[in-house]
């Protein structure tokens, strides 16, 4: 959310009414102290000015400095809307302030703001139930979605950024190692949002598992496979589908595939010419997808099921399908480069 960022500043030398007012007019339970460089030098809460006041700091004297939290937590503006969460519920603290390489104050995450400010009726469905042969030997004792990227698991970041969007409600299907997963998220309140488990007694593919969803409301359905690392815009995402009146709704990504080779272009016996290793252009399977009742309707009971194939029997009766190309970061880990790129390594 944008704000005026000066309104939340103090100086060292400011009074303690003087903060109180900063805190109350801002409405985010702190402020920030800078020096005369622009730095962030500490932070002020209404707590920090009570037990102040508690020590026997007059209220118009300049206490600020003295009462501030110098060892605050803060990020820079490259670090995840996840990672925040993460952070935030780790240290049990309801804002970070953003600064930049040199500490000044550019911007301020608050807990109600990352969190979603009005609860979705969209529920999510997550698939994990595969068996990441393609990542063997990592995944003989860890599924695929429980590996970790920047030290945190694939699937509890999809998590946390499926709450960051106002997702209350998550279904996860699991088969192999499912165990693993439903103890490390239990009943999902430790994230903020109610987790059910779609149960696999057999391997039902990439669309099977929603044949399992209980009676849901008519909001269309969201579904991620289990090994994206991605910053996808959830909101916009669901506005496409929902402006397009779309039954049903693929992401796209954007990728580029380098020929390592000169492609002749032919016309019949005669050559025209080469293209030298030329670029490729085209659009990718993102794995997100938004379905609305009547394309879930279309994905048999208790059989193993593509979920592409729910797309192929949307266009077969000409219904509206869309096809939404996603910004931002975006990764599937499902082989061992990838795995190692999203790593960083």
């Amino acid at each position: 959310m944008k704000r005026d960022l000066k309104l939340l500043t103090l100086s060292a030398s400011d009074s303690l009414r003087r903060a109180m007012e900063v805190i109350d007019r801002a409405g985010v339970e702190a402020a920030f102290v800078v020096d005369k460089r622009g730095r962030v030098a500490g932070t002020l809460t209404d707590g920090d000015v009570r037990r102040a006041i508690l020590r026997g700091a007059a209220l118009d004297s300049p206490s600020v400095g003295k009462a501030m939290e110098r060892a605050f937590i803060s990020v820079t503006r490259d670090v995840t809307r996840a990672e925040v969460l993460d952070i935030m519920r780790a240290r049990n603290i309801s804002q970070i302030p953003v600064l930049d390489a040199g500490g000044g104050l550019i911007g301020l995450h608050l807990l109600h703001e990352l969190i979603g400010a009005t609860e979705k009726d969209n529920v999510a469905v997550i698939m994990a139930g595969g068996q990441g042969v393609r990542l063997r030997p990592l995944t003989e004792n860890v599924p695929k979605p429980m590996l970790t990227v920047a030290g945190r698991p694939i699937l509890e970041r999809l998590v946390l950024h499926l709450v960051g969007y106002g997702i209350r409600e998550i279904f996860i299907s699991i088969n192999y190692l499912g165990h693993i997963i439903e103890d490390h998220f239990g009943d999902g309140s430790r994230f903020g949002c109610r987790i059910r488990y779609l149960r696999e007694k057999k391997p039902l593919g990439t669309g099977g598992p929603l044949s399992l969803l209980p009676k849901l409301s008519a909001a269309p359905v969201l579904v991620l496979n289990g090994d994206l690392v991605t910053q996808a815009n959830i909101d916009a995402i669901l506005e496409f589908h929902n402006e397009g009146g779309f039954v049903a709704t693929s992401c796209l990504k954007p990728y580029q595939v380098e020929v390592p080779f000169g492609v002749a272009e032919v016309r019949g016996k005669r050559l025209i010419g080469f293209r030298e290793k030329p670029t490729e252009q085209m659009l990718i399977n993102a794995g997100i997808y938004v379905f609305s009742k009547p394309a879930l309707a279309m994905v048999p009971k208790n059989e193993a099921f593509p979920i592409t194939g729910v797309f192929e029997k949307c266009l077969a009766k000409n219904l509206l399908v869309g096809a939404h190309v996603v910004d931002g970061e975006w990764m599937d880990v499902g082989r061992h480069d990838e795995l190692k790129k999203a790593r960083g390594l």
